[in-house]
């Protein structure tokens, strides 16, 4: 792994010398077309499509995004992954469970003080049905908000009984009484607390996004611990089923070395679309939106898009049985 970062990762592609130029590093000012016809067309591309169902799961798939290394993307791959299911036809529920409550901010759900969240699920009693809200760019998409009441939630549940499974009968509950859905996403906050152990235990599946850069692979072991264990003894169905590569900035050599590493360690559970580095992912929440509906012509959305129809199109199943036919 540590060969990886040489010294001369530092170096981008455009300052190595004898680098054969493609089309892909040409700027839209130098190309044959004009950026705005550019973007339109894109931008259509993503529109005309979004009336299109993907293949729905055989039942609800529970993804709990987990990272603790802060500023990996967790966030932001959980509401466009999310919201780009939902324009594709899946009934999709987001879990916000950073005290922070960014993926309500992206997903324009309101989170002040007093909005009933789920903090008053894990540790009020209150069923998910009682503060789920429908987030306005589908119907398909619903929304459990983060209030900051939750940034006291790990000290508050280490007195609870069976305080590991809280959130689980939250959800489980949830699905036996309410909408048939199809995709639950839990965004955890950048730790390793009660929190995200409650996110572990309700989940079946983890999706990990990596960003390409120096640190990537820093504090991963320890999280692939935590699910290990999870998995011992706490939630046996419990499986790294999605790896995310984000962040990805191709005019650099680190990226692909640190994409190579992953692709090489994670096998067949890494995404094939990865998602670049782009201004417009981090200036959708400002406006209360996704990438997905902010500028759906842009190459962050574009990344997404692929991205989820490449999760919908891959079944828990077929994930189990290609990585047991690699091992």
């Amino acid at each position: 792994m540590t060969e990886i970062f040489r010294e001369s990762d530092d170096v981008s592609r455009e300052t190595s010398p004898g680098k054969t130029v493609t089309t892909d590093d040409v700027s839209r000012e130098t190309s044959s077309e004009n950026p705005i016809e550019h973007e339109a067309r894109h931008a259509m591309s993503v529109l005309s499509a979004a009336g299109q169902e993907w293949p729905r799961p055989a039942g609800t798939r529970v993804f709990t995004v987990a990272n603790q290394k802060g500023g990996v993307g967790k966030t932001t791959t959980t509401v466009n992954v999310a919201a780009a299911l939902a324009l594709h036809g899946q009934r999709v529920l987001v879990i916000d469970l950073d005290p922070q409550g960014n993926a309500s901010t992206a997903l324009g759900v309101d989170h002040q003080v007093g909005t009933p969240s789920i903090y008053d699920v894990l540790l009020g009693g209150d069923k998910i049905a009682d503060v789920c809200t429908e987030v306005s760019i589908s119907p398909n998409l619903f929304c459990v908000p983060a209030t900051i009441d939750l940034a006291g939630a790990d000290i508050e549940l280490t007195s609870q009984v069976a305080r590991e499974y809280r959130l689980r009968r939250a959800v489980t509950d949830f699905l036996e009484t309410g909408p048939n859905l199809d995709y639950i996403f839990i965004d955890c906050p950048p730790s390793l607390g009660l929190l995200t152990l409650n996110a572990l235990v309700a989940a079946r599946e983890v999706l990990i996004p990596i960003q390409c850069e120096y640190y990537a692979l820093e504090g991963l072991a320890q999280l692939l611990s935590t699910v290990d264990l999870v998995k011992a003894h706490l939630n046996p169905e419990l499986a790294v089923t999605t790896v995310l590569l984000t962040m990805y900035d191709s005019r650099t050599r680190l990226a692909d070395q640190v994409a190579d590493e992953v692709r090489e360690h994670f096998g067949v559970l890494v995404v094939d679309a990865v998602i670049p580095r782009n201004v417009r992912v981090s200036e959708a929440p400002g406006f209360g939106q996704t990438v997905i509906t902010y500028d759906p012509g842009s190459r962050g959305a574009i990344g997404y898009l692929q991205a989820a129809q490449e999760i919908a199109r891959r079944s828990l199943q077929a994930i189990q049985a290609a990585e047991g036919n690699e091992s």
